[in-house]
This record gives structure tokens, C-alpha cells and sequence, in this order.
């Protein structure tokens, strides 16, 4: 059986990451969602299991000291982080998973799986970007300066993904990634070693028949 796909999705705070999930969540159930680990508060409307596992920094650290993360790391003075089990017997099942994470943390992931297909989403602009992180009323000025500042960094990072998706609508996002996967699994190189392996015991069989 071949693998599935580790799909990770990734782009700087405030691009929509976690909308286009939950839209491709609605749109398609073939996509398992791996839920990150997080110390930051949870958000109006997020839920234990859902959206996040909140943990305390000590129970992360915990996690970390066990290995029991693909990666993790700390932004803007939290920790996030991928819980390694679910994942690693996802993709031995043949289901695809997506991973909504941070820049930071895809690059580690890129590292254990570069066979992994990376996917940065991007914002419309810089100023549609900064209107999306005042808009949701949570963060002080200087949060949203942090979050600014590092978005510039990690979108300087762009040329380490496969592909990069525009973030413009999020029904065409949706769209784009749905393209891209299908491309994906089209690929030449999940058929060729089935097909090899079939081509081989065929020319067997055909051998030992001529004899």
C-alpha cells in the first residue's frame, strides 16, 4: 500500500491557516486533520481536541523530554507543536494528513519528511495581512508589531516550499490545495514500484512458463 501524503500547510499569523483547514475539513473527508499541541490560551470559540490540545508549558516540556512531538517550537512566546504518534500511523494506514503549523515548525518537519509536500500560504498583501491580525481584537499594539515583524522573516522563506497558495478567497484557496494534492498523488513515483513489482513477477511467471 502506498503512504499517504503528509500535506503541510503553513504561512505567517494572521493569513487564515486555520480557516482554509476547517473549509477543506467541510469540503473533503479523505484529509485527516492533525490537531497541534499548544501552550497559548485557547481563542473564543476553540475547543479542546479540535482546534488545539492546550497544555501548560510544563506539560509540553514534558512532551518534548519523551520525543513524543514530529517538531515543535516556540512563537512569540508560546510553544506549538505536532503530537508524533497519530501522524506517523496515519500515513502508514495510506491516509493523507494535513498539518495547519508554523513556519518555524514545517521546516522542521521538511527535515524528518522531505517527502512531504509543503504548501505556504500567502496574504493577498502586507496591508490585507496587518488589517486580518488588528481585526481580530485580540492583541495589544505591540503583539501585532511582533506578529508583523516575523511575518516579514517567514515570507522570506517562501523559496523552502513546494508550492505557494494565495489566500485571496477561500474558496479558491481551497480549490488550489485540492489541485495540488490530486497532482501530487499522480505522480509517477507512487506507481513505480508497485508497477516494477508487477512487471517482475509477470516476467517470472512468463520464464518459468517458456521452460
Amino acid at each position: 500500500m502506498n503512504k499517504g501524503l503528509l500535506i503541510v500547510l503553513s504561512g505567517p499569523s494572521g493569513v487564515g491557516k486555520g480557516t482554509v483547514c476547517a473549509a477543506l475539513r467541510r469540503r473533503t473527508t479523505d484529509l485527516i486533520y492533525s490537531v497541534s499541541a499548544t501552550t497559548r490560551a485557547p481563542r473564543a470559540g476553540e475547543q479542546e481536541g479540535v482546534n488545539y490540545f492546550f497544555k501548560s508549558r510544563e506539560q509540553f516540556q514534558d512532551m518534548i523530554a519523551r520525543d513524543a512531538l514530529l517538531e515543535y517550537a516556540e512563537y512569540v512566546g508560546n510553544y506549538y507543536g505536532t503530537p508524533r504518534e497519530f501522524v506517523e500511523k496515519t500515513l502508514a494506514e495510506g491516509k493523507d494528513v494535513i498539518l495547519e503549523i508554523e513556519v518555524q515548525g514545517a521546516l522542521k518537519v521538511k527535515e524528518k519528511f522531505p517527502e512531504g509536500v509543503f504548501i505556504f500560504l500567502l496574504p493577498p498583501s502586507m496591508a490585507e495581512l496587518k488589517q486580518r491580525i488588528v481585526g481580530r481584537g485580540t492583541e495589544s499594539q505591540d503583539k501585532i508589531d511582533r506578529r508583523l515583524s516575523v511575518a516579514v522573516d517567514e515570507m522570506n522563506l517562501l523559496s523552502k516550499y513546494d508550492y505557494a497558495v494565495v489566500n485571496d478567497e477561500i474558496d479558491r484557496a481551497c480549490d488550489r490545495i485540492l489541485a495540488i494534492i490530486t497532482a501530487e498523488h499522480c505522480k509517477k513515483e507512487r506507481f513505480l514500484h508497485e508497477l516494477l513489482g508487477e512487471l517482475k513477477s509477470l516476467t517470472t511467471a512468463q520464464n518459468g512458463a517458456e521452460r
